[in-house]
């Protein structure tokens, strides 16, 4: 009996340093799951630029980025983003305890990658977190401008293409706005644009000018999705009509 007492405060150490250990493990499981959920918002078929996924998981809530390595997400094994993210877990035995640990993970982001792909645990690289400029704004399109300079014709009148030409080339536009026009049965039709990345809604301008109807408008935006046709100078000639949604 009397080597059992002896024996009780050791198995009693131990297994706290046991419960310790296990307390940091948790801590370290609840740190990957951030990672894992940054590499989910990372996650997309969409091509980037190092320099864009890095600003992008800047942004997410949790996690700082320590390296990017690559130089796309389509070239090669795509892009390494090492990421720091704190996890916490409680030591149930003594006190409660809370354990908190820092650790980094690196999250591939490539159309290769599995959808909610395991993070890697690496060591943290030195340094501090990296920042990143903010992404330069697209163009504006004139909306306005070209509203109030379009030509109104009137009823029974002639739409002269070659005056919409020259409204277009006094507005002075940004370079990367392209322009498109385009005559049908005495209307000429207007596309203004900025060239898309092939996965998310473009920017664009649609302009009518017929006789009695001058029209300025950017189509919704289930229209400017890629392969919807709502970004087109045949869309300005002849309207989409709006999107009209059904089901629950």
């Amino acid at each position: 009996m009397r080597r059992l007492l002896l024996l009780a405060p050791l198995l009693l150490f131990t297994a706290g340093c046991g419960v310790v250990q296990s307390s940091e493990d948790e801590a370290t499981d609840s740190a990957r799951e951030v990672a894992a959920e940054a590499g989910e918002r990372l996650y997309s078929q969409r091509p980037r630029t190092a320099e864009e996924v890095g600003r992008s998981a800047s942004g997410i809530d949790g996690v700082e980025v320590l390296r990017v390595r690559g130089t796309s997400t389509h070239e090669g094994d795509g892009i390494d983003v090492v990421v720091r993210a704190s996890g916490s877990a409680y030591d149930g035995w003594l006190d409660r305890e809370e354990v908190a640990v820092r650790r980094c993970f690196a999250v591939r982001v490539s159309p290769k990658s599995e959808w909610r792909e395991d993070p890697r645990d690496v060591d943290c690289p030195d340094g501090p977190p990296l920042t990143f400029a903010p992404p330069p704004e697209p163009p504006r399109l004139p909306y306005e401008e070209l509203r109030a300079k379009l030509p109104r014709v009137p009823e029974g009148g002639r739409v002269d293409e070659a005056e919409v030409r020259r409204v277009l080339a006094s507005l002075d536009m940004n370079p990367a706005i392209r322009t498109e026009v385009r005559s049908d049965g005495g209307q000429v039709g207007v596309l203004l644009s900025v060239k898309g990345n092939g996965f998310d809604a473009q920017d664009c301008l649609l302009a009518h000018v017929g006789p009695g109807t001058t029209e300025v408008w950017v189509p919704p935006r289930i229209q400017r999705m890629p392969g919807e046709g709502g970004c087109t100078v045949a869309g300005a000639l002849d309207p989409l009509p709006p999107p009209h949604w059904t089901g629950a």
